[in-house]
């Protein structure tokens, strides 16, 4: 493997933290949007779901045929790195930016 290559391999943030931005954009985006966007399988995806539900990070309601989701952006990260960090600051740092807002 080319160090070229190596690089591409790896990223910054895992996938349950790119699953949890996916749906702080639109809380009422489908698990297989997810799974696209994020680039894992739709199971990968339900997995990580279930994992931010049990972890009280996320909460799933259903709405007639399909699911929304509500994070608490008051629940601490799960690193001892990040002790008494709320997930919402992780969000709000990464959350994508308002053009108009930025002029």
């Amino acid at each position: 493997m080319s160090n070229e290559q190596e690089h591409r391999t790896w990223t910054f943030l895992t996938n349950h933290a790119q699953v949890l931005l996916c749906i702080a954009q639109n809380s009422d985006i489908t698990l297989r949007e997810v799974a696209q966007t994020v680039g894992i399988t739709e199971r990968a995806t339900q997995r990580i779901v279930l994992d931010l539900v049990e972890a009280n990070f996320l909460e799933r309601r259903r709405h007639g045929r399909r699911n929304h989701y509500a994070i608490d952006p008051n629940a601490e990260m799960r690193h001892a790195a990040q002790r008494g960090h709320p997930v919402g600051e992780l969000l709000n740092l990464l959350r994508p930016q308002d053009p108009a807002k930025s002029r």
